[in-house]
């Protein structure tokens, strides 16, 4: 441990200030959730409404001897805040109670730590973990604070803070190596995804809001799911086939929330990666939750801040039978499939989830009729081994008169590799691929 604090404990009393700055207003509802999935027994909650923090204590002298008095009556060993306390607050804090006080980004740090599984999970929590804490550090173990020696040894030496800093900094380098590791282990399977030109699927969204409910329905997985925040965190990788699209990549990963720590957005960078490279991310959202537009500006504002908010967007709004709503998909002015309503829990909804992401990730399908003769077989033959037909007949003539439809990503493939050329089965209009922006068409 690199700082000198009480144990902590499962009993908690909890600190929720509103504010009067919009951008600064956190949900305590929310709070008590994170507070739960931490595994805490939240005692009771204190709430307030102040201006702006105070300084030293975040909030003021009178609040904190009740929030004492809150602590004698509750037997609680831990308080823990729904806002993020600069290291002086939480240290003044601490020294006032005489008991562990956590911050909103600390609690959610032990749930990320709790979660993670995998060895790249791990990794990322804990240089998450380590960075805030290289804020936090204060005098460890007071007997070693000056080293003394004989003659010609005499002097300051170093401070036991100084040795828990060296060694914390070396620590994270450590981490970073590793994880730059992971990263470029990532870069050539995405590479060679793309190589093979298999599209992939990111699903994002606000914790709790059902992406792994809906990944494991969609790709009959069994990824651990649970009524709470960060029930999972480490990225799930599956294989989903789609109608006249082919072989899928799906990836589940990490909830965002409100206010997410930087630090950890940081530290999941190669995670949050997968969202950046997808092809088309599914925009999970629980349709029944009050808070649901503060909560898409929220996963935009991260998708933002990673670079993703550029990749096309399919919208799925979950939890429809929370609302006795019937399931739908809304198309833009283009006709292109922008929300589907589903319930992942009742499993409502799917076929039209597949056909909209049919039509997001073939938008680029070709449509043909083709006359091919006789000593043309071999192009017969590879556009039914795609099953690209969807009828034949012939002429008098002996000719195949074939209605087809394929990617035309797999035609030109089949072309190239027959030694054809394009222009000689493509009108002009279909020799170059549209241009999209945003998923929509121009």
């Amino acid at each position: 441990m690199f700082f000198e604090r009480p144990d902590a404990g499962e009993t908690a009393v909890l600190v929720h200030v509103d504010f009067h700055d919009e951008q600064e207003r956190e949900d305590p509802g929310e709070f008590l959730e994170l507070v739960r999935s931490a595994g805490a027994e939240p005692a009771t909650l204190m709430q307030g409404s102040r201006r702006r923090p105070d300084p030293r204590a975040f909030i003021g002298s009178g609040k904190v001897e009740e929030l004492r008095e809150l602590l004698a009556v509750h037997h609680a060993e831990l308080v823990i805040f729904n806002h993020t306390l600069s290291p002086s607050q939480e240290r003044n804090l601490e020294r006032s109670l005489k008991c562990r006080v956590l911050d909103r980004t600390g609690l959610i740090l032990d749930i990320f730590a709790q979660r993670a599984r995998t060895h790249e999970g791990k990794l990322q929590v804990e240089l998450a973990q380590l960075e805030y804490m290289s804020t936090r550090l204060v005098r460890g173990w007071t007997h070693l604070e000056r080293q003394k020696g004989g003659i010609g040894l005499r002097g300051p030496g170093e401070t036991q803070l100084e040795t828990d800093r060296r060694l914390l900094r070396a620590r994270i380098k450590a981490i970073h190596k590793r994880l730059d590791k992971v990263r470029s282990q990532r870069e050539q399977n995405r590479r060679a995804r793309s190589r093979a030109e298999i599209p992939s699927v990111s699903l994002v969204g606000y914790t709790n809001a059902g992406k792994s409910t809906l990944f494991n329905a969609l790709t009959a997985s069994t990824v651990y799911t649970a009524d709470q925040l960060f029930a999972t965190l480490d990225p799930t990788l599956r294989r989903l086939d789609v109608a006249d699209v082919g072989p899928v990549v799906i990836a589940d990963t990490v909830g965002f929330i409100r206010h997410l720590p930087h630090k950890l957005v940081e530290a999941f960078q190669a995670t949050l990666q997968e969202a950046n490279e997808a092809s088309l991310l599914i925009h999970v959202i629980d349709c029944a939750d009050p808070e649901r537009e503060q909560n898409i500006a929220e996963v935009n504002s991260v998708l933002e801040e990673i670079g993703a908010d550029a990749v096309p967007c399919l919208r799925v709004m979950n939890k429809i039978d929370l609302l006795d709503s019937a399931p739908r998909i809304e198309r833009d002015g283009h006709g292109v499939p922008e929300e589907v309503w589903v319930s992942a829990q009742q499993g409502s909804g799917f076929d039209l989830l597949h056909q909209a992401l049919s039509e997001r990730l073939a938008e680029d399908l070709l449509d043909l009729e083709l006359t091919l003769t006789p000593d043309q077989g071999r192009l017969r033959a590879g556009l039914h081994e795609l099953d690209a037909v969807r009828s034949e007949r012939f002429d008098d003539q002996g000719r195949s008169l074939l209605t087809i439809r394929l990617p035309r990503r797999e035609f030109m493939q089949l072309l190239a590799r027959l030694g054809e050329k394009a222009e000689d089965y493509l009108p002009p209009e279909d020799l170059a691929p549209p241009i999209w922006a945003d998923g929509v068409r121009e």
